[in-house]
């Protein structure tokens, strides 16, 4: 099964009187590269955030932002009108008169005058903000498995067409040889006293190094593991670039080897195929 690298998931729920919302999103990378946004209030809860993206997305560059709203029209700002009140006394007895509004204006700004209540991230706050990073990362998984199947169909498209392809060079091989070697023959024939055993030897070392059968049977052998992996085993993206990879390298051999047109065109089909399976494992998990 393929799983994309793109992903997205978004989540949001009310705990007493906050909204928390959860959204992720990811693109391709070699490895887990996570940027995450969290408000103080979660902050220490930071390291089993990432531990927790970690475990389920695997790879990639992934962005997560947490955000936290207040709801109702309770304030978390306290303001301690004895201490201000106190403060407004003790300047008044400092200073022989003045405005009251000019000693309320430095009266707030003392110590403990405005404080914010304490707020405390308790163990239920914690457990609702951990499932709504499931219920995100659910979102985000179902993603990347609905991207996969599409890139599976495509993968399977190409991988195809290559196989056809290389059932095509085969009436080729057969007639670009006997061309090989009518036209030795002919060579032969321009020039007199030609060690004839000497002739064949060179042209059957020749038309050894133009032979493509290895390279057909080790392709057709990478198709067959690239549909395997792709089946049987999970997280495949990297070991499937490294068979493209192996893919690549019978096929332009196979090109250079050539000497035929048709076959070239086949090849260069081959190439524009492979192109296409390359380019779709890069976003593969």
């Amino acid at each position: 099964m393929i799983l994309s690298m793109t992903g997205f998931g978004r989540s949001e729920g009310v705990y007493q009187g906050k909204k928390i919302t959860v959204e992720m999103k990811s693109l391709n990378s070699k490895s887990f590269d996570l940027n995450i946004r969290v408000p103080v209030r979660y902050r220490e809860k930071e390291f089993d955030i990432r531990k927790i993206l970690n475990d389920r997305i695997i790879r990639g560059k992934v962005d997560c932002f947490i955000n936290c709203e207040t709801l109702d029209d309770c304030s978390d700002v306290k303001i301690n009108k004895e201490l201000i009140r106190s403060y407004m006394n003790s300047l008044r007895d400092c200073a022989s008169d003045g405005p009251e509004f000019e000693y309320l204006k430095m009266a707030v700004r003392m110590p403990e005058a405005i404080s914010s209540k304490p707020d405390e991230l308790s163990e239920e706050e914690w457990l609702f903000l951990a499932s709504l990073l499931d219920e995100a990362l659910d979102k985000f998984v179902s993603f990347r498995k609905t991207e996969g199947a599409n890139m599976e169909k495509d993968i399977r498209r190409s991988l195809t067409n290559i196989g056809s392809y290389l059932e095509q060079v085969v009436p080729f091989e057969k007639a670009r040889m006997d061309a090989v070697k009518e036209k030795y023959r002919k060579a032969l024939t321009e020039f007199e006293n030609v060690d004839e055993t000497r002739f064949y030897q060179e042209m059957a070392y020749y038309t050894e190094k133009l032979d493509i059968t290895e390279e057909k049977v080790r392709l057709g052998q990478h198709l067959k593991y690239f549909r395997e992996v792709i089946d049987d085993e999970h997280f495949n993206g990297k070991k499937l670039g490294f068979i493209a990879q192996e893919m690549g390298r019978e096929i332009n051999t196979m090109g250079s080897k050539a000497n035929q047109a048709d076959i070239q065109k086949l090849v260069v089909m081959m190439k524009d195929d492979l192109e296409k399976i390359k380019e779709q494992s890069l976003n593969i998990l």
